[in-house]
């Protein structure tokens, strides 16, 4: 059985990408066990004052079930479709570790690499555990290497901008940064850590991080909707605002903002249609060729290995080269989540039946479990997963 650990991610969804075929009949009893996810979704989301979510679950490339709740924007009363943009944060961490691996199969990079083979400005960095030259590309991807989790060393004052904007303030910190435990010896999640992944995607391929994205993984998905920070003007009607709540007042972060030089950690905006897309991808539907031209199945799947636990379940039991696997009720599944600008998602892919379960919600959340607009969007998450892991994705054999 799942534990019930207070999530600081999303909401739940499950979906399936509409592009070909379903893989199988749906389960006799899905209809009746979705209805009963819908209705909590609806219910919590509710009661939580969250301004708007969506929650889908597929197989393969089909969409089974979905839920689109509330308003995209509560100004203007615009309603959550299908085709609202939602901010995705750190789920943009899974799309830097495979063009990592793009690299990799290219014969650019091997994941035992040291960082500052294309990251030299490192050699700044504090390391009491030895040389900092034995950090390699695979820890930074686990988050094994002993940076420190947030991008900002300090506590956020009005005067900062939302993030870093330049490698430059990144690198003026690097003489006073200091490696937290010895490189491989334990799980410790890092922002800066996947920026420097974004470094070296850039040094090798001469690209900014976005376009390259852009153009080795977004188009060929056919994610044709997707894109990084600011929202071109033809989709500004579809793009969510995002809303944070303190001291039961919810207010509005903007339709727009810049994840300046950590573009890479969390700067991924997209719709569901899309987000399906790249479930299919992960979950392996079948009769798409393509795929392997995105990344090959066998280094998707090297990703997935475990490589550390986490102890806890929060975002996963093991964090992998990339992802975070999680095992519930005798199945594993891969997965990330996303935490940023008031917006909490989730995604979970179980390979083996092909299935997958995505959610997000535009609204946070900053007291502990409630009934008010001051319970934390993040239990929505746990309650909705742990109920799709006992009761619907059994259902796929």
């Amino acid at each position: 059985m799942l534990r019930h650990l207070n999530w600081s991610a999303a909401l739940l969804l499950v979906v399936l990408l509409p592009v070909r075929p379903v893989l199988a009949q749906k389960p006799a009893a899905f209809d009746r066990e979705w209805a009963g996810i819908r209705s909590a979704f609806d219910s919590s989301l509710r009661q939580q004052g969250v301004a708007g979510g969506s929650l889908w679950f597929v197989q393969g490339d089909a969409v089974l079930g979905r839920a689109e709740y509330g308003l995209a924007d509560v100004a203007s009363g615009r309603p959550v479709t299908d085709s609202t943009i939602f901010h995705w944060a750190s789920i943009t961490k899974t799309f830097t570790a495979i063009a990592i691996m793009q690299l990799r199969d290219r014969g650019l990079l091997t994941l035992d690499d040291p960082v500052v083979k294309y990251v030299p400005e490192l050699r700044e960095v504090h390391d009491s555990f030895g040389d900092i030259s034995r950090i390699t590309i695979s820890q930074l991807m686990s988050h094994s290497a002993g940076f420190r989790n947030g991008t900002w060393p300090w506590g956020g004052r009005p005067w900062q901008p939302f993030e870093p904007t330049r490698w430059a303030q990144l690198v003026a910190m690097m003489p006073y940064t200091e490696i937290l435990f010895a490189p491989g010896s334990r799980y410790g999640y890092s922002n800066p850590g996947i920026i420097y992944l974004g470094r070296i995607i850039e040094r090798l391929s001469g690209e900014d991080y976005e376009v390259y994205v852009d153009k080795n993984i977004l188009k060929p998905l056919g994610m044709y909707r997707s894109y990084f920070d600011i929202t071109p003007y033809h989709l500004l009607k579809d793009r969510s605002n995002g809303y944070e709540v303190s001291g039961g007042k919810r207010t509005a972060v903007g339709l727009d903002f810049d994840t300046g030089i950590t573009v890479s950690n969390g700067g991924l905006n997209s719709p569901l249609t899309d987000m399906a897309r790249y479930l299919a991808f992960l979950a392996g539907a079948p009769g798409h060729p393509e795929y392997e031209g995105v990344l090959k199945r066998g280094s998707l799947e090297a990703m997935w290995r475990p490589v550390l636990p986490t102890g806890s379940t929060a975002e996963g039991d093991s964090v992998t080269g990339g992802f975070f696997s999680l095992h519930a009720e005798g199945r594993r599944y891969i997965g990330k989540t996303g935490s940023q600008a008031g917006y909490r998602s989730f995604f979970y892919v179980q390979p083996e039946t092909h299935t997958a379960a995505i959610g997000v919600t535009n609204t946070s959340g900053d007291g502990d479990r409630g009934t008010g607009p001051d319970a934390d969007a993040s239990w929505l998450l746990v309650d909705v997963r742990d109920r799709l892991m006992r009761r619907v994705f059994p259902l796929f054999k």
